[in-house]
């Protein structure tokens, strides 16, 4: 006898159907699994074998069994099969039946006594069986919440083998997992670091404004201790807070990572990634012998924050680069190609110099002309040219620190931020943009155009600053965020001229 049942799988971020059949006939015992599968499914045969004993029920021990994974062209990877394959083995030798078992997929991991252990990427999967109209989802009780995020499908989460036999015969029906997002937004982390802490720095508070009213991205120059990594933690708490559309995009990815619980189904704040310079360019960018999400797309709609940018490694900087132009991360393998979406904000720090104090009035800098060209050559140009706005943080002054009160809150500049998006949003009707840093050179032209004040204004400093036309761009795309935060419908010689001064310390460190 064949049984028939659909379970899923993953090729990069994106699910896909997978028919498990199951044959079970006379012959020689075996128990044999065809369909590309790797090395973690293939010992599944072991586990089932196990899991269907301590559950109580028959394994056809004396029979020949196979078992196809199909489509056959595709490598199966992952336990994810475990559930459907033993599922499928006691259709077939006659333990029990599933009516309509067209309408479910199953998938989960078993253990050696039958229980049923969390996979990951489950919401990709479940939203790719909803896409082709699979209602049902059978799977471990642990990612129950997160497969009741995607509308539309009754979730029923099983702890082991056992409670599902159960539900199917009708014996113990499985309740079905519902989701709340109410109740799950009242459990978010809210951002605790705020903008109020900081003292002084109004210029640099003023260009993270910028940056997040229209997602650009941002070099913080200084001497150590003058408050960069301070400024770029509290990034997100002005940072608008994620749509639904955007909030699933992040959880996808989170789950294929493995990075989800139960408690968190769905990601409601914006990530902030932060890794070490000692990361390596498959982990900032994603890769691997199975291809996972690197830091870069972790971060997707949200920051990532790398500190002290000249000690990562040359081959870490320069993978930025397409990653940051395009806002998608393309992994090709023998097996296949996986994109994976990465629109972050950069906000990336160092020092002026090894020592840290090249231009600071107060400390006396020990480092050799060689030695400082030597460091600030490891930022290239066409990195540079990618990163909106260059600031420099000075050293704080002692009388801003004996300050009393508090400064503006981050309540305060993310009020201003989301009028400028909202400015954006109504602005980019039917583009497929949502901030003014994503705009094309062509679309650029269209909504940065230029008076000739402006226009000479940005020609002089073109040549003044020996800038590149990727630069010039940019230059207009930050001035139409100034334009956006100030309420103006047009740019402005003062929105450019700002603008300008975001892109001087090229002149100043690197000329």
């Amino acid at each position: 006898m064949i049984s028939k049942l659909s379970s899923t799988a993953l090729i990069g971020l994106d699910g896909y159907i997978v028919d498990v059949e199951a044959d079970i006939s006379k012959g020689l015992p075996a128990f044999e699994i065809v369909g590309l599968p790797d090395t973690a499914v293939k010992e599944s045969k072991e586990r089932i074998r196990s899991a269907i004993k301590y559950s109580g029920l028959d394994m056809p021990l004396t029979k020949r069994i196979l078992v196809n994974l199909a489509p056959a062209n595709i490598k199966k990877i992952g336990a994810y099969f475990d559930l459907p394959i033993a599922l499928g083995l006691l259709i077939a030798s006659g333990q029990m039946a599933i009516e309509d078992s067209d309408s479910y997929i199953f998938f989960g991991e078993l253990s050696l006594d039958g229980h049923l252990r969390r996979v990951d990427g489950v919401l990709p999967m479940v939203i790719s069986a909803f896409q082709n109209g699979i209602k049902n989802v059978v799977l471990p009780a642990e990612n129950a919440a997160e497969a009741a995020v995607v509308e539309g499908v009754t979730v029923y989460g099983a702890h082991n083998l056992r409670e599902v036999l159960e539900h199917f015969t009708g014996f113990h029906p499985i309740e079905p997992t519902t989701f709340d997002i109410s109740r799950i937004a009242a459990k978010a982390k809210r951002a605790t670091l705020d903008f109020s802490d900081v003292k002084g720095q109004q210029n640099v508070r003023r260009a993270l404004e910028v940056a997040a009213a229209g997602g650009h991205n941002v070099l913080l120059i200084g001497p150590p201790g003058s408050g960069k990594t301070m400024l770029a933690q509290r990034m997100p708490s002005i940072l608008p807070d994620l749509t639904f559309e955007e909030s699933l995009e992040v959880t996808k990815i989170h789950s294929i990572s493995g990075l989800l619980n139960s408690k968190e189904p769905i990601i409601l704040n914006r990530p902030f990634r932060s890794p070490h310079h000692t990361i390596s360019a498959v982990g900032l960018s994603g890769g691997g012998a199975n291809p996972r999400p690197g830091e870069m797309s972790l971060a997707h709609n949200g920051v990532l924050f790398l500190d002290e940018l000249p000690e990562f490694h040359r081959d870490v900087r320069e993978v930025m680069r397409q990653p940051l132009e395009n806002g998608t991360v393309t992994i090709t393998r023998v097996g296949g190609t996986y994109t994976y979406p990465c629109n972050v904000m950069l906000i990336a720090s160092m020092n002026p110099c090894p020592c840290g104090y090249y231009g600071d009035p107060s400390h006396e800098c020990s480092c050799t002309d060689s030695k400082i060209q030597k460091y600030l050559g490891k930022i290239s140009g066409p990195l540079l040219d990618r990163i909106d706005i260059h600031i420099e943080v000075p050293a704080v002054k002692y009388e801003e620190l004996e300050q009393r009160g508090k400064s503006e809150s981050s309540a305060d500049m993310k009020a201003r931020i989301e009028r400028a998006r909202a400015r954006q949003r109504e602005r980019y009707v039917g583009y497929d943009i949502r901030t003014n840093s994503a705009l094309t050179p062509s679309l650029t032209e269209k909504f940065c155009p230029l008076g000739s004040a402006e226009n000479e204004l940005l020609r002089s400093a073109y040549d003044s600053l020996g800038l590149s036309a990727r630069a010039h761009n940019r230059i207009l795309k930050v001035a139409r965020t100034i334009a956006d935060l100030d309420g103006c419908e047009n740019i402005e010689a003062a929105h450019i001229a700002e603008a300008i001064q975001y892109r001087s310390l090229d002149r100043k460190y690197w000329s």
